[in-house]
This record gives structure tokens, C-alpha cells and sequence, in this order.
């Protein structure tokens, strides 16, 4: 992990910590197990939320999946500048992830088949969540599905939010190489009725 990303990862923190929600990028661990969720050999889009310095977005290429097939959505400036110039051939849109369908589809783009997420849920607040959640569940192609990972054992979503958004969610992963130790979640849309 480059010193420089770390500095403007601590830079972004103390700007905004409930928007960044972790002091260091995810380790190189944690982004492989992120990206295993996530086959490069089926065809569609990929979104990745709060890419950061770019740790998952490095760990998805280095799968194979091709970078036109990527789109990662950051809010902090400075983080999509990083972005631009560290990764060219994706696409790299300032936006917020509350905002998910609306900038897909100002964009052309069609529903991804996954959503892959280092937000920080659990620091926002439940409002927020909701609208993130219900964008990424409504943008996802069908039995698209979205990838979440936490610092806790439990599911990083609510209970209430998993039941209103008809959501199935497992642990597919623990990161204990991963400072703090991490979880990965899976979750798909159950079948309505």
C-alpha cells in the first residue's frame, strides 16, 4: 500500500469519517476476496461504490474482468482524480451511490449484474442506507447481486431493510488478514410472493 494513498485516505477521513469509515484502504486481502465474488468471464457490468484509492478496483482487473465492463461510483473529488489517472479504461463517475439509477442511466448504462460495495453502511445513517440499498437492488439486472463488507460479524444490513427489500443475504467470506478483521456479505433479491 502506497504511503501517498494512505495520506490521502487519512486526508478524506478527517474531512468526512462517517463518509469514509475507515482510517487505511482495504487490505490487498479483503480486495481479493471482494473480487472473487465476481466472475469475469460472464458478460455485463460491474459497479463498485466507494472505490476509495482504488485497492477493489485494482483486485477486479487483476481477475480479468476487462475495465469497460467496470464503473465505479466515488463521491470525494480527490478520490476520482486518483481514480482517472490509476486506472485508465474505466469508468470513473463523481457521484453519490444515492443516486445510483439516475446516474446510470444519465450515462447510457445498462443494469449491472453486480454491485460491489466498500461503503460504510453501518456509519450511515438508516435513511441513507435505505437509499442506497433500494437504488443498488433496483439497478441490478436480474439475479444480479449485491456485495457488501462489514467489521462485524452480523449482516451489515438491517433486518428491517432486508425485509422491506426483499433481500437474502450469507457471509461468503472472513478477512482476518484485514486490519480490522472483515466479513464479505452476498445478497440477492428473493423472488416476489
Amino acid at each position: 500500500m502506497a504511503a501517498a494513498d494512505i495520506r490521502l485516505f487519512l486526508a478524506s477521513w478527517l474531512r468526512s469519517p462517517l463518509q469514509v469509515g475507515a482510517l487505511v484502504p482495504s487490505s490487498g486481502a479483503l480486495a481479493r476476496c471482494m473480487a472473487a465474488q465476481v466472475d469475469p468471464s460472464q458478460p455485463g457490468l460491474v459497479v463498485e461504490l466507494g472505490p476509495g484509492t482504488g485497492t477493489v478496483t485494482r483486485a477486479l482487473l487483476a481477475r480479468g474482468l476487462p475495465p469497460e465492463a467496470l464503473v465505479i461510483v466515488e463521491r470525494d473529488a480527490n478520490f476520482c482524480h486518483l481514480l482517472r489517472n490509476r486506472f485508465p479504461g474505466v469508468r470513473v463517475l463523481h457521484a453519490d451511490a444515492k443516486s445510483l439509477s439516475l446516474i446510470l442511466d444519465k450515462e447510457g448504462l445498462p443494469p449491472p449484474r453486480a454491485v460491489i460495495s466498500s461503503l460504510p453502511l453501518l456509519s450511515l445513517d438508516f435513511a441513507s442506507q435505505r437509499k442506497i440499498l433500494r437504488q443498488s437492488i433496483e439497478v441490478l439486472a436480474a439475479k444480479g447481486s449485491f456485495v457488501q463488507f462489514t467489521y462485524g460479524f452480523r449482516s451489515p444490513i438491517h433486518p428491517v431493510l432486508q425485509r422491506r427489500l426483499r433481500l437474502q443475504g450469507e457471509p461468503v467470506a472472513r478477512i482476518l488478514r484485514n486490519l480490522p478483521p472483515a466479513m464479505i456479505w452476498r445478497y440477492t433479491q428473493a423472488p416476489a410472493g
